[in-house]
């Protein structure tokens, strides 16, 4: 766990000023221009994720403890993660990255609300409920938020440097994001199988499910296929 909980977070700060470097404040701006796209996002997220989770958890009649696991990944904000396969696939950054932004000052709200309401409703009662979710927003916008707004900053005072680096900044990203990827892999090697054959098919049924999903409602109203690929 020693990679997951301290060098991961470094790396992935590292990666999230490289997209920094990329990105301007209109970038931002055309977001409060369609706010729709940020809508789709934003609702699918808050609120059609929970509810599919729940309907997957009715329908396989998973375990309570299960049940509150997929609702907690359900209910989770975006993470650096969704930012990075964004970038990749061409997707709208700066709209994943204030998706990101808001939902984890949401989740303050959110998560306690979904997670505490699930631990009552399929009766389980060894779970503690000593969650700080004002000390993890705080570390989201640490690793995301501030690296991002570094980024940005450079780029505009170093911009004709910064674009003949691109390339090489774009690599580093995707080098040092498989790079954590398969350190997490093999110092998880151990647990990874056994949560797999536990979880392993609820986890992938939600995802696939909801990226289908928003993938066809940011078809009809998301603004262009960059803002369709960030949504799903």
């Amino acid at each position: 766990m020693e990679i997951a909980t301290k060098i991961a977070p470094i790396g992935l700060a590292l990666i999230m000023f490289g997209l920094g470097l990329s990105l301007t404040v209109q970038d931002f701006l055309r977001i409060f221009k369609i706010p729709r796209d940020f809508l789709v996002g934003f609702l699918c997220q808050l609120i059609l994720l929970p509810v599919v989770a729940f309907i997957i958890i009715k329908l396989l009649n998973t375990s309570p403890e299960l049940a509150v696991g997929l609702m907690l990944i359900a209910c989770a904000p975006g993470g650096v993660t969704s930012n990075i396969c964004t970038k990749f696939a061409n997707g709208d950054v700066a709209l994943s990255i204030s998706l990101t932004a808001v939902s984890s000052l949401f989740s303050i709200i959110t998560v306690p609300l979904v997670i505490f309401n699930s631990i009552n409703f399929f009766g389980i009662d060894n779970i503690s409920k000593d969650i700080s979710m004002v000390e993890i927003s705080l570390k989201m916008f640490l690793v995301v938020t501030v690296p991002v707004i570094l980024g940005m900053v450079i780029k505009h005072f170093a911009n004709d440097f910064v674009e003949g680096k691109n390339t090489i900044i774009q690599r580093s990203s995707i080098i040092l994001f498989a790079l954590i990827f398969i350190a997490i892999y093999i110092s998880e090697w151990e647990r990874i199988i056994p949560f797999l054959k536990s979880a392993g098919i609820m986890a992938i049924i939600l995802n696939l499910t909801m990226m289908v999903l928003a993938f066809y409602i940011a078809k009809f109203f998301a603004s262009g296929v960059a803002q369709q690929r960030c949504i799903s």
